[in-house]
């Protein structure tokens, strides 16, 4: 149960803290890059690795906190700082954040659509399946080849980052244990994902899970934590 509860104020304290600062001025931290061919998306991808500070002076193992929007001019920065001072301050334990550089955002973050004015926003859309591969089959096994990880892996993504977040937990939920949401982009395709969410949890996955979502709007789709929750409830109800 402690560690329900400490998973439940990590996804909190992140939600606050990473969206209370300002992301202008972050100073990039120290990090590593690599590149990555991708035979799923058919291209070259840029990774952006953060560790906290004692991760060379140890031999602990950490877990993985991914992100889309993770170039050095992108969110990156931020959300390493973010972390970093949160680690410092004992308010949650460490981990390794991996930034994925875009290249083509809107075509990677967001699902198919049958709205004509949703395709209007980029030459390429639809393309978060090969991109969620591309995570899965190719990133995931070059960051466990060259890190020390456990297999406790979180996303983090805002707006259409966000919305691809809210998908890849609806949809392939065992891809990742804890999921963080800012402000995503769910009027994709119509409200989709908030349509079919009833849908979707029930052939939810059986393994615990961790959702955290941060929106300005909260009626814009409160029926999505609503029937979360009634869905929770009926699956601990079961023996």
């Amino acid at each position: 149960m402690k560690f329900i509860y400490y998973n439940l104020l990590v996804l909190l304290v992140v939600l606050t803290s990473f969206s209370k600062a300002s992301k202008p001025d972050d100073p990039i931290p120290e990090h590593e890059t690599f590149k990555i061919h991708s035979k799923q998306v058919e291209e070259e991808r840029t990774i952006n690795v953060w560790t906290p500070a004692n991760y060379k002076t140890n031999a602990d193992s950490l877990p993985v906190m991914y992100m889309a929007d993770g170039g050095v001019q992108e969110d990156f920065p931020h959300l390493a700082n973010t972390l970093a001072k949160l680690i410092q301050e004992n308010k949650i334990k460490p981990l390794i954040l991996v930034g994925i550089e875009n290249t083509q955002r809107r075509r990677d973050l967001t699902g198919f659509t049958e709205v004509a004015k949703d395709k209007e926003i980029a030459p390429v859309v639809g393309g978060s399946e090969k991109f969620r591969a591309f995570i899965k089959e190719e990133l995931f096994p070059e960051i466990n080849k060259r890190y020390r990880v456990t297999t406790k892996k979180s996303i983090i993504g805002e707006s259409l980052a966000g919305l691809f977040v809210v998908e890849t937990f609806l949809l392939t939920p065992d891809l990742f244990d804890h999921y963080i949401a800012f402000d995503p982009s769910l009027w994709w395709n119509n409200h989709y994902l908030v349509r079919t969410t009833e849908k979707h949890l029930t052939h939810f996955s059986k393994r615990e899970k961790r959702f955290g979502l941060r929106a300005p709007i909260q009626k814009a789709f409160h029926n999505i934590p609503m029937t979360w929750q009634k869905s929770s409830r009926k699956k601990n109800s079961q023996p």
